[in-house]
């Protein structure tokens, strides 16, 4: 290689100049890096607030939703009547006027009942689901509709009992007998065993449905007749004794559930699970059995069995209240009495001047809208 004089040796070449990265000046905050505990505790409690209030105003829109369909209830019927009698009826009644008698002795207490047997199947679902951990429990997995039904064909067929009151006391009794009958074949004595229970549930229901089925096969066509007006489920016919009745056992039903509530939630998880965490599932297990026996037997004395509503309704309680029983069976209970008076309204409109039954029109409307919401949400698991 020749070098040039002009080229500078190695000793006249400059070094590199170095790349200094120009770091800003270090600003020190007196704030702490983490929030103090009483802020965090602060925006948990006003996303608690917030989540109460918006539970809160779901009760409050289906109380009023159901308050709407009550009026409809009172209102639409076979037989068309106008706004001033319904009112006069509650303000003026006159017991010779025939559409007073129409609206304040079959229609009211037809709503009111509806309201009431909706309430206590919600809730009758509900505990069921908690109790037996499956979400297709419902409240006639414990035999009480199989009871029922057999109590009421027996006394159709052997005591001659005709009238809808009398119904609903053989009814009451045989549900409360067939699940006091589940409970000892479940071995309750030695512990809570779901699965027990529902085996033993389900073995019963179908023997006391063969015993019905051979008490009306050995019966005259009367007896047939009279029972299946009742199996169907209807609301129709059902005066103020029926709904008084129905209603005090559906209250104290209704608060054996509510002061099970918060236990229900440690008794879903399990029963050592519910131990560790300082609930009683004995005690939970005997309050909450006792309030299933008492609504659903009550609600299908009153208007028949009535299966898809306490299937249905904690479900949908769970996707709007989440999983705290506090605010299911509350939810459970609206959202079914809003099914149940708005499918015996609509039984009226469907082939007038006939009815549709209210337990059918109950299949026809909840069924496809619950495999709806199967199909586009997933369901809260137990």
């Amino acid at each position: 290689m020749v070098v040039s004089e002009s080229m500078p040796t190695s000793s006249q070449v400059a070094p590199p100049r170095e790349r200094t990265a120009i770091v800003p000046p270090l600003r020190y905050s007196k704030q702490p890096l983490t929030r103090p505990a009483e802020e965090v505790g602060a925006v948990a409690e006003r996303a608690r607030q917030q989540r109460t209030g918006r539970k809160i105003l779901g009760l409050a829109l289906m109380s009023g939703a159901l308050m709407l369909l009550c009026i409809a209830g009172i209102v639409v019927g076979s037989r068309s009547i106008s706004w001033e009698t319904i009112w006069e009826a509650f303000t003026a009644f006159d017991p010779a006027n025939s559409e007073h008698l129409l609206v304040l002795q079959l229609r009211l207490p037809r709503v009111l009942l509806g309201v009431v047997v909706g309430l206590c199947l919600g809730v009758a679902g509900a505990v069921m689901q908690a109790l037996s951990r499956n979400p297709l429990a419902e409240p006639g997995l414990l035999g009480v509709n199989a009871g029922a039904a057999a109590a009421i064909a027996a006394g159709i067929a052997f005591l001659g009992i005709s009238n809808v009151l009398g119904y609903m006391w053989l009814g009451m009794v045989g549900a409360a007998i067939a699940g006091v009958f589940v409970y000892i074949l479940g071995g309750v004595r030695k512990g809570t065993n779901p699965v027990k229970l529902v085996l033993s549930g389900a073995a019963l229901s179908v023997v006391l449905l063969a015993l019905t089925q051979l008490i009306l096969l050995n019966s005259v066509e009367q007896v047939y007749d009279r029972y299946r007006n009742w199996i169907a489920g209807s609301l129709a016919g059902r005066g103020f004794e029926v709904l008084a009745a129905t209603g005090a056992l559906g209250l104290v039903g209704l608060l054996l559930a509510f002061s099970v509530a918060r236990s229900l939630d440690s008794t879903a998880l399990g029963e050592d699970t519910a131990r560790a965490l300082g609930a009683n599932p004995t005690k939970t297990w005997a309050i909450a059995g006792v309030s299933i026996i008492v609504l659903a037997g009550a609600a299908t004395a009153a208007a028949g069995p009535i299966t898809f509503l306490g299937l249905a309704a904690p479900h949908i309680a769970r996707l709007l209240a989440g999983v705290d029983h506090r605010w299911v069976l509350p939810y459970s209970a609206m959202i079914s009495a809003v099914l149940m008076v708005l499918a015996d309204v609509l039984g009226r409109l469907i082939a007038p001047p006939a009815e549709v039954s209210v337990g059918i029109m109950v299949a026809l409307i909840g069924g496809p809208f619950f495999v709806f919401l199967v199909r586009r949400k997933r369901l809260i698991q137990l």
